[in-house]
């Protein structure tokens, strides 16, 4: 990118210097105009060449290389480099626009494990973890990552398993579950038999279909590609027609006339407008989200988004805060609910769980430490500790197994809290992911679009069924890994009908396979994670789904622009080409009216910045 526009700015000065030293030497402008050229469009003549080679000629270079030395020959020197010198320019633009390459996806996915520690007769031995089998027992410690898919032999843990489901709540894991690799184990000592080698374990999977997700897509092509392959051989055909069968068939016709009139159509087609407008168009509507705060990575992805017909969102981070909050508390026992908050609150004021930060931050008031004392933490239940002399109990369900008089109410789709005040039952606090504040009216106007929403999640389905009940999606998926959403949208991809698109919403490690695999990747750039980042097509930078809409809206806006471009350009085309065979007009009528549509054509395209 820099080379082109280095030479675009070089080309350019030898240009003008051209265009302005006085004509008296009459070797200097030629001389100085054909530097400039070479500068400028040495490499579209060298591609030109060696499609001709390759038996693939009829493309836009070939067509700007004949038109630009047919100008050369009819000695219009200034025409012939300003001819490349716009090509160039349109290039540069459209290459901004989509060539950004992305970084390696998995450099940034750091869920993969280092080693494995491997119980072996002499003792625990750290490897690779692809040196492990099947059946082969690891020991987890505190802090570190599961590196292989496995059941747990002996120990009781909290895992976090965000990098996989995305859910921000940990699980609690016990003799005969299973852990899955990526997911960190928090707290206990764990034994683990392991049932998978590597190469089949949940971590490597993901790393593999992030690898192999872009492979499946298909790549838009460049509009003037596209174009050229239809317009350059008529265009081609249609010269050569015009400078060989008039003066064949047609008494008096002028072989050097008839040529001249052929080089003259031929420059008049170069598709000047077309190449700087249509890619300007993209850039300005990409440089119009930017400037609303979300980045597009390829004006390819924009031309889809106007076409999208599904949208399928990942629930925690997207359509939820991602963080628990107090949803009410019921009191029992002759407790109020500022008691049963505060008490709670204080006797895990010690701990950092995801439930122990919500249940301290809906408290709201400074919390005297010395007042709780002989803290005991109960791994998988809850905790215990003495709370201004009264003993306390917190936690879920099983850590009041052991008072079965006690009716304990739940609420399918929360999160239930537990507590006991010196053996009274005090009440339950109700803790739920809270949604975003926009995220119910962005849903609204995606379904009055006509767009299917879908929502994929890895909480539970009462969860699930709780948040998708708010927000009115159109339907809803629960309990997934990353494998099960990948799967999900392919057979979306699928099903849905020819030309119909559809963009995935994500923010987390484990949505970057996802958002890789859809037609347009959104990931949400405030919280995200750098694989989803990376991973996307586009990143909306302040996480709101709000800017689903609006991006609809200038991809919309910025196809409409483009088309009328496409049609304005071709049609005045179409006509100066007719009066330009016919005779009718001369080169210097053929090079106002083409730089007119140029211009008329990129002022148009300007208002794609304007949202």
């Amino acid at each position: 990118m820099k080379t082109r526009i280095g030479r675009i700015i070089a080309g350019t000065i030898i240009f003008v210097l051209a265009a302005i030293i006085p004509a008296g030497q009459a070797w200097v402008k030629p001389c100085l105009f054909a530097a400039s050229y070479i500068i400028v469009g040495y490499k579209v003549i060298w591609k030109a060449v060696r499609g001709i080679v390759k038996g693939q000629m009829l493309d836009e270079n070939f067509l700007m290389a004949i038109a630009s030395i047919g100008a050369f020959a009819l000695g219009e020197y200034m025409e012939a480099v300003a001819v490349m010198l716009f090509y160039q320019i349109g290039e540069a633009f459209e290459d901004y626009a989509v060539g950004k390459s992305r970084k390696s996806i998995t450099s940034l996915m750091n869920i993969r494990p280092d080693s494995a520690n491997l119980k072996t007769e002499d003792g625990i031995v750290q490897v690779r973890p692809s040196k492990v089998k099947p059946g082969d027992i690891i020991i987890i410690k505190p802090g570190e990552k599961v590196p292989l898919d496995g059941t747990v032999m002996d120990g009781i843990s909290s895992v976090d398993t965000a990098a996989l489901t995305g859910e921000s709540m940990p699980r609690t894991v016990e003799i005969g579950d299973e852990v899955l690799s990526g997911c960190v184990n928090l707290n206990g000592l764990l034994t683990v038999k392991v049932t998978k080698p590597f190469g089949e374990s949940t971590v490597n999977k993901i790393l593999d279909m992030v690898e192999n997700a872009t492979m499946k897509k298909a790549k838009t092509e460049n509009f003037i590609t596209r174009f050229a392959v239809i317009y350059t051989p008529i265009v081609v055909g249609a010269a050569l027609v015009l400078a060989v069968l008039p003066p064949l068939f047609i008494e008096g016709a002028m072989w050097q006339d008839w040529i001249y009139r052929a080089l003259n159509f031929l420059v008049v087609s170069c598709p000047c407008a077309l190449v700087i407008s249509v890619p300007l168009s993209f850039f300005g509507g990409i440089g119009g989200a930017s400037r609303d705060g979300v980045l597009v990575k390829g004006s390819n992805y924009l031309e889809a988004m106007s076409k999208v017909k599904y949208v399928v969102m990942d629930k925690t981070g997207t359509l939820t805060e991602g963080v628990f909050t107090v949803e009410r508390i019921e009191p029992a026992g002759g407790f109020d609910k500022d008691q049963v908050l505060r008490f709670s609150a204080m006797a895990e004021s010690f701990s950092t769980h995801p439930i122990s930060v919500s249940l301290k931050d809906a408290y709201g008031k400074s919390i005297d430490e010395s007042l709780v004392t002989d803290i005991k933490e109960i791994a998988g239940k809850g905790i215990e500790a003495t709370v201004e002399g009264r003993r306390v109990q917190v936690g879920n369900r099983k850590l009041m197994e052991n008072m079965p008089h006690i009716f304990l109410p739940e609420d399918a789709g929360t999160t239930s809290v537990y507590v006991m005040v010196d053996g009274v039952y005090a009440g339950a606090i109700y803790l739920a992911d809270k949604i975003k504040e926009d995220a119910p009216s962005t849903i609204a106007e995606l379904n009055s679009k006509g767009i299917k929403t879908i929502m994929l999640t890895g909480d539970n389905h009462e969860a699930a069924l709780r948040v998708a009940g708010k927000l009115g999606v159109s339907e809803f998926y629960a309990g997934l890994l990353p494998t099960d959403k990948v799967e999900i949208v392919e057979k979306i991809i699928e099903s849905k009908p020819e030309g119909h698109k559809l963009a995935f919403v994500g923010d987390g490690i484990n949505d970057a396979p996802v958002l890789a695999r859809a037609d347009v990747g959104i990931a949400m750039g405030g919280l995200g994670s750098d694989a989803a980042i990376e991973a996307a097509d586009m990143v909306i930078m302040n996480d709101q789904p709000s800017k689903l809409n609006r991006i609809i809206k200038i991809s919309n806006k910025t196809m409409k622009i483009a088309i009328e471009n496409i049609i304005f350009a071709i049609s005045v085309k179409v006509l100066v080409l007719i009066l330009s065979a016919l005779g009718i007009v001369g080169l210097w009528a053929a090079v106002f009216a083409d730089v007119g549509v140029s211009m008329l054509a990129i002022i148009n395209a300007l208002r794609c910045l304007k949202n």
